[in-house]
C-alpha cells in the first residue's frame, strides 16, 4: 500500500500529517511508530490524521511517536489547521473537533495560526511547581540556567515519579527573562524526550506564571528551542478562557511511502 503524507512543523515540533477522510489509514501502533522513526521512517514527534466530522470542518486524531493515541497537542493543532487550509477545507477561520473538544482557529496570509485552547480552571499550586491541564497534563517548574539544564534526565524522573502515577505527565522547565517573556524547555511523555516546542506546554506555562505572580500580563511571550510562541487569555477569579496559542505552522515536504 502506498501512503501519501505531508510533513509539518510548528516551532520545531514536527508531525506526519495524513488526509484520512476516506478512513483508509490502518491505525496500527507499530506502523505509527515506524512512520515517526527518524532513521527508518518519515520522522516526527507525532502523527496526525485529518478525518471527516459531521458537526465541524474536520476531526483531529493525534498519536505520539510511541504509536499511542494521546491527549491534545497544541502545536499539532496549529499544524492541522495549516494542513486543512492547504487542502481547501476552509478559508481563514475554522472549527474542528479534537480529543479534548471543540477548537476555533484562524490563519493569516503568512501562515501564523491562532488556536483557541480549552478553558482552564483547576490549577494546583505547590511550593516548587504548578500543575494544570491545558488539553494535556503539565508540570511547570522554575529553574536557573535553563540553557544547561538536564531536561531529559530531570523531566523523565518527574514524568515517571509516584507523584503522577502510571499515566505520567509532561514536564516544563521555565526561566523568566522579563515581565512578559519566559524561556521554556519541555519533556514530552509519549515522545519520552525533550521536544523543540510544546503548544499545550507553553499554554500551561503562561497561565502558571500568571497565577503564581511571575507576570501580571494576560499576553505572554514564550521562547522555545524551536522559535517563539505567544499565549493570550482572559482571567476571571482564576478561571481562564479565550486562551489563544499563536505561532507559525509550516509545510516542510510531502511524499509517498510504501507501507
Amino acid at each position: 500500500m502506498e501512503l501519501h503524507f505531508y510533513k509539518y512543523q510548528g516551532t520545531g515540533n514536527d508531525f506526519v500529517m495524513i488526509d484520512n477522510r476516506a478512513l483508509a489509514f490502518p491505525k496500527n501502533t507499530n506502523l505509527i511508530q515506524k512512520l515517526c522513526d527518524r532513521r527508518f521512517g518519515i520522522g516526527g514527534d507525532g502523527l496526525i490524521l485529518l478525518e471527516q466530522d459531521e458537526a465541524t470542518d474536520f476531526r483531529m486524531v493525534y498519536y505520539n511517536s510511541d504509536g499511542n493515541e494521546s491527549s491534545m497537542c497544541g502545536n499539532g493543532g496549529r499544524c492541522i489547521v495549516a494542513f486543512a487550509k492547504k487542502l481547501g477545507i476552509f478559508e481563514n477561520e475554522t472549527n474542528f473537533i479534537a480529543v479534548d473538544g471543540l477548537h476555533f482557529a484562524q490563519i493569516d496570509k503568512d501562515g501564523i495560526v491562532s488556536l483557541q485552547m480549552k478553558d482552564v480552571k483547576d490549577i494546583e499550586i505547590n511550593e516548587k511547581f504548578t500543575f494544570l491541564n491545558t488539553g494535556s497534563p503539565h508540570h511547570v517548574q522554575m529553574v536557573n540556567d535553563i540553557q544547561n539544564f538536564p531536561v531529559k534526565k530531570e523531566g523523565s524522573q518527574i514524568r515517571y515519579s509516584d507523584l503522577y502515577g502510571a499515566k505520567g505527565t509532561n514536564v516544563n522547565f521555565v526561566e523568566q527573562l522579563d515581565e512578559q517573556t519566559f524561556r521554556v524547555r519541555t519533556y514530552e511523555r509519549g515522545v519520552e524526550d525533550e521536544t523543540l516546542s510544546c503548544g499545550t506546554g507553553v499554554t500551561a506555562v503562561a497561565i502558571a506564571m500568571f497565577v503564581t505572580g511571575k507576570t501580571k500580563n494576560d499576553e505572554v511571550n514564550l521562547i522555545v528551542e524551536g522559535g517563539h510562541l505567544n499565549v493570550r487569555f482572559q482571567n476571571e477569579n482564576a478561571q481562564f478562557s479565550q486562551i489563544f496559542l499563536t505561532g507559525p505552522a509550516t509545510h516542510v515536504f510531502s511524499g509517498v511511502i510504501k507501507i
